[in-house]
C-alpha cells in the first residue's frame, strides 16, 4: 500500500511520476516492448560496480532514453536526472547481498539499490511493467488510470469518515456543555481521527505517484482534512492532566482491527481502560471556535477558570478579571459560549 511507503521511496516515486521527463522515457520503453535497467543517480560506489559500457554524458531526453534502452546493459543518470552519463554498463553488485528477485535484471537492480543506496528502475520487456527498487523494497509502478481509480475510491471513503468525525465532534460538544463527557466519547473521536489520518497518508502516496495527474486529488484531500490537525491538538490539550496524558500519535501503533475497539484505543492513547470514567474538558477546543479571540487570551481564560464548566459559570465581571480581557473580548466569549450551549441543546433534541 502507498500509505506505508518510506520517505525515500516516496521521493523516488516523485522522480518518475507522470509529467516528468524520466516517466515519459520509461513509458516509451514500455510501449516499445524492450527492457531496461536505469539508476536514478550516480556516485563513486556505483562506479566501483560498473564495467564496460559507454561514457556519453549528454542531456537527458525521453527519446534518448528509449533508444539507449535498446542496447544491453544499464543506463546511469546523474543525480539531477537531467543528463545521461553512461549506457550499456555491466553492473556487478556483491552476490552476497540478499535478494528474493529471480530475473537477472531485477536481481541486479535490487542488489545495486541495496548496496549503494541509489534508487534503481527496471522495465520488464515480457510483462511491460516498471519496477522501482529503493531500500530493499520493490515497488511496481501503477498506470495513472489505476491510481486515479484507487484515489477516487479512497477520497469517497475519506469523505464518509470526515462526516462521521463531524457528527462525533458535535456529540462531544453537547456532552461537554452538559458536563457528561466520558472516556468513551473521547475514544470515538480519537478513532475517527486516526482512520482519517491513515487514509490521508494513503492518498498522499497516490498523489505523489500520480505526479502532475494528481493535482485534483491533492486539492480534494486538502479540503477534506482542513482543520483536523488543529482539532487533534486541541483535544489533547483539553483532556490531558497529571494522571492521564492524551497522545493521539500513539494510535499509529495499533493495527486496523484494534481500531474497532474503544477500550484498546483509550489505553493506547493514554486514557486508561475505564470507558465510563468521567472526563472534564479544559475548554481549549471550544474557545478556539470563538472568532476573533486571540490564542494567548484563550489560554489565559482556561488557566484562570480551570475548565469549560468554569467558563460557562463565569460572569462578565469574572471574565474582565482575566489579563488581556476587555469588554469587547468578554462579550465575544459570552456570546460564543451561549451559541455553544444552544448548539448542544439542538444536538440533544436531534
Amino acid at each position: 500500500m502507498v500509505s506505508v511507503a518510506s520517505n525515500r521511496l516516496n521521493r523516488a516515486l516523485g522522480l518518475i511520476a507522470p509529467g516528468t521527463a524520466v516517466r515519459d522515457g520509461l513509458d516509451r520503453i514500455v510501449h516499445g516492448r524492450t527492457g531496461a535497467l536505469i539508476t536514478l543517480g550516480n556516485n563513486a560506489r556505483l562506479q566501483a560496480l560498473s564495467t564496460g559500457g559507454f561514457a556519453i554524458d549528454v542531456p537527458f531526453t525521453a527519446t534518448a532514453l528509449r533508444e539507449l534502452a535498446k542496447m544491453d546493459g544499464a543506463i546511469i543518470l546523474n543525480d539531477a536526472l537531467d543528463r545521461i552519463l553512461f549506457a550499456g554498463v555491466h553492473l556487478m553488485p556483491d552476490a552476497a547481498v540478499d535478494t528474493t528477485e529471480t530475473g537477472t535484471r531485477h536481481r541486479t537492480a535490487d542488489r545495486v539499490a541495496r548496496q549503494i543506496g541509489v534508487p534503481t528502475v527496471t522495465v520488464s520487456a515480457s510483462m511491460s511493467t516498471i519496477s522501482l527498487f529503493v531500500d530493499g523494497t520493490r515497488w511496481i509502478v501503477q498506470r495513472p488510470e489505476q491510481l486515479l481509480a484507487r484515489a477516487n475510491q479512497a477520497l469517497a471513503t475519506l469523505a464518509r469518515y470526515r462526516d462521521r468525525l463531524s457528527e462525533a465532534t458535535a456529540r462531544l460538544s453537547a456532552a461537554e456543555v452538559q458536563d457528561a463527557v466520558t472516556v468513551r466519547d473521547i475514544a470515538v473521536i480519537a478513532q475517527r481521527l486516526e482512520m482519517v489520518r491513515r487514509l490521508q497518508n494513503e492518498l498522499n502516496g497516490y498523489a505523489i505517484e500520480l505526479g502532475s495527474d494528481g493535482r485534483l486529488v491533492r486539492l480534494q484531500l486538502g479540503e477534506l482534512v482542513a482543520g483536523l490537525d488543529t482539532l487533534a491538538v486541541e483535544l489533547e490539550r483539553d483532556y490531558s492532566d497529571e494522571a492521564n496524558e492524551l497522545r493521539l500519535s500513539r494510535l499509529a501503533g495499533l493495527d486496523t482491527d484494534d481500531l474497532a475497539h474503544p477500550a484498546l484505543i483509550a489505553q493506547a492513547c493514554g486514557l486508561g481502560d475505564d470507558l465510563g470514567r468521567r472526563a472534564t474538558p479544559l475548554g481549549h477546543r471550544q474557545l478556539a471556535q470563538i472568532g476573533r479571540l486571540p490564542a494567548p487570551v484563550a489560554d489565559a481564560l482556561v488557566s484562570h477558570f480551570g475548565s469549560l464548566q468554569g467558563l460557562f459559570g463565569a460572569s462578565t465581571a469574572d471574565l474582565l478579571g482575566v489579563e488581556g480581557v476587555d469588554y469587547g473580548v468578554a462579550r465575544t466569549v459570552r456570546e460564543g459560549l451561549i451559541r455553544l450551549a444552544e448548539s448542544a441543546y439542538a444536538e440533544r433534541l436531534d
